[in-house]
């Protein structure tokens, strides 16, 4: 008698603790959703982060707050999301560097990109825009590149740290105008434009959704786009390549992401909502009208697979660069 009450008490708790994740996905959320950006405030996935979290916390009906974990070029703000409880209520909002560069990147990444997260959606792709300030005399590329052959590493440019989009397109500018250049790795993208628009760099790469305004209000002065194809937001920009720098493509992306092992029931909810919030007006005037972002959306399998094919291309970049961060 006691053996079967035993095993009809395990039965009932083993059917209960099925039953849990279905009942935790249908209340879903019933609480603040956090958002972990693992740069500084006023960049690029910052911005992109707040736009999103705002649609989806009027959509959802609960709060979706953005937090900044910036260091180790992304590292510490990732991690701490790959170690967090999977239960759909600590996300991260990461532009490519942490997931598909600093793998490759460094010999030790406390993270797998691939095992440790769930992925939920890509949002954007952007590129970057060589641009110096509107004050500097340097007039046109043909000018950076002469003066760089002539004062070898004599001209400086910032990015969001070592291996970081803009310092990926600063190594293959480098290569293929045969110039050296210096680059100076800061904690994320708005201290590296302070320092560019104060004259203690020579260029950067930045950022579209950051560099157009500043193009704008002749603040920066734009030479050239980083990827295959002229942006929307400033198609009187040429494409690196149109300038004669063959092969030169350095298109990045933005997504949303869950610790590994969190419920595909909430994932679906949550990839549901990204899509939604990529459709609002004021996230398509501010990431697209004028900051000449693509909106990419689609499915979690599809970000996958995207994760996978950039850790390839950019471990290529990163070995025929010869950059070494460790």
């Amino acid at each position: 008698m006691k053996i079967r009450l035993l095993s009809c008490a395990i039965f009932a708790i083993s059917q209960w603790a099925v039953a849990q994740p279905a009942a935790t996905s249908s209340a879903y959320p019933d609480r603040p959703i956090k958002m972990i950006v693992p740069y500084v405030a006023g960049g690029a996935a910052d911005i992109t982060a707040r736009l999103v979290a705002q649609s989806m916390s009027e959509s959802m009906g609960q709060p979706v707050v953005v937090e900044n974990r910036p260091g180790a070029n992304g590292t510490i703000g990732s991690d701490m999301v790959a170690k967090a409880t999977p239960d759909g209520y600590t996300l991260l909002l990461t532009a490519s560097g942490p997931l598909v560069i600093n793998p490759v990147l460094y010999k030790k990444v406390p993270f797998d990109p691939i095992k440790d997260f769930s992925p939920i959606s890509a949002l954007i792709t952007y590129q970057y825009v060589l641009a110096v300030p509107f004050a500097s005399p340097i007039q046109n590329i043909g000018e950076l590149v002469a003066g760089a052959r002539a004062n070898p590493k004599a001209y400086s440019y910032g990015s969001t740290g070592i291996g970081g989009g803009g310092h990926l397109a600063g190594e293959l500018f480098g290569l293929l105008a045969n110039a050296e250049f210096t680059h100076v790795p800061y904690k994320g993208a708005a201290p590296a434009l302070a320092d560019l628009l104060g004259g203690q760099l020579t260029f950067t790469f930045e950022p579209l959704v950051t560099g157009i305004p500043m193009i704008k209000a002749n603040k920066l002065r734009g030479f050239a786009v980083s990827g295959i194809k002229r942006s929307k937001g400033m198609p009187n920009l040429p494409t690196m390549n149109e300038l004669g720098y063959k092969g030169f493509n350095i298109t990045q992306f933005q997504g949303l992401l869950a610790p590994a092992g969190t419920d595909p029931a909430i994932i679906r909810r949550l990839n549901a909502e990204a899509v939604k919030a990529l459709k609002s007006p004021a996230v398509i005037r501010r990431l697209v009208d004028e900051g000449g972002n693509e909106i990419v959306g689609g499915t979690p399998a599809e970000f996958a697979q995207q994760i996978q094919s950039d850790l390839r291309l950019y471990g290529k970049l990163i070995t025929d660069a010869h950059i070494n961060a460790d």
